[in-house]
């Protein structure tokens, strides 16, 4: 059985491809498919970090052509389909596109984000903005790149809006988020939060952008002078006596 892998961030630049083709038998676990992609791709992570990975499946009540993704834990290899995906992730992280969700490589405007929750029963809007600093730990942030696995970010940042609306008792709430070049002084970022009390709205902004670093398969690519840094990838790193050095892999076609 093949399985089409697909990569990103610091795995997709280790692995020098986007997309892989992975034979694993019929049957294998999940684990079988993680040991396959690490032969594989030797120096993709250190052997003590865990590897995450995801799957697309098509929806069971809809013929197959006509099946909209959506989004699981894969479980075991088995689970999957010959031609279906595993996605792999850097760092720990489909739903019906939603007005209050927007990840795009254009500018954000905060207006918009503002203008979608007011409501006359709100007694307050509390919107946050996250722009790209000009320095950083001491070093000069020439700018930022951001890629995301957008089925998956959308999907997860709708379960965020719903947990917040539910923990919080808000009204509403409307995210932005860029993906590609974001330079020094521009918005990266854009969380819009209406409540009919300020310490609610207050709360549960702050609680937003925590659990989209947290959870959100969206990585921040930092370029300074002299160098670059996949954000929250430290544990990632090798270490002499890690691993040998591989050799050298075809790089498959990317056709996602």
């Amino acid at each position: 059985m093949e399985l089409s892998v697909r990569f990103f961030a610091l795995y997709r630049e280790r692995a020098g491809c986007s997309v892989s083709t992975v034979a694993v038998p019929e049957g294998a676990t999940v684990a079988d498919l993680l040991a396959s992609v690490r032969n594989l791709y030797p120096r993709l992570a250190p052997p003590e970090v865990r590897i995450v990975s995801m799957k697309n499946t098509p929806n069971p009540k809809l013929p197959f052509r006509q099946a909209t993704k959506s989004a699981s834990f894969l479980r075991s290899a088995a689970d999957s389909n010959p031609g279906e995906q595993s996605s792999i992730f850097s760092q720990c992280m489909v739903s019906a596109m939603s007005k209050m969700i927007v990840i795009t490589n254009e500018e954000l405007h905060p207006g918009r984000f503002t203008s979608l929750v007011r409501r006359d029963t709100n007694g307050a809007v509390v919107t946050f903005l996250g722009t790209t600093r000009d320095s950083f730990d001491g070093k000069r942030v020439i700018r930022l790149e951001y890629e995301a696995y957008e089925e998956m970010a959308y999907r997860k940042l709708e379960e965020i809006r719903q947990q917040l609306r539910v923990e919080f008792g808000v009204d509403d709430v409307a995210i932005g988020h860029r993906i590609g070049v974001v330079d020094i002084g521009e918005i990266s970022l854009v969380v819009a939060v209406a409540s009919p009390h300020r310490g609610e709205a207050f709360h549960a902004c702050h609680e937003a952008v925590n659990r989209l670093k947290h959870s959100v398969p969206i990585w921040k690519k930092e370029f300074y002078e002299g160098g670059e840094h996949w954000v929250a990838c430290d544990d990632h790193m090798f270490h002499e006596g890690n691993v040998s050095a591989p050799e050298p892999q075809p790089t498959p076609a990317d056709n996602d």
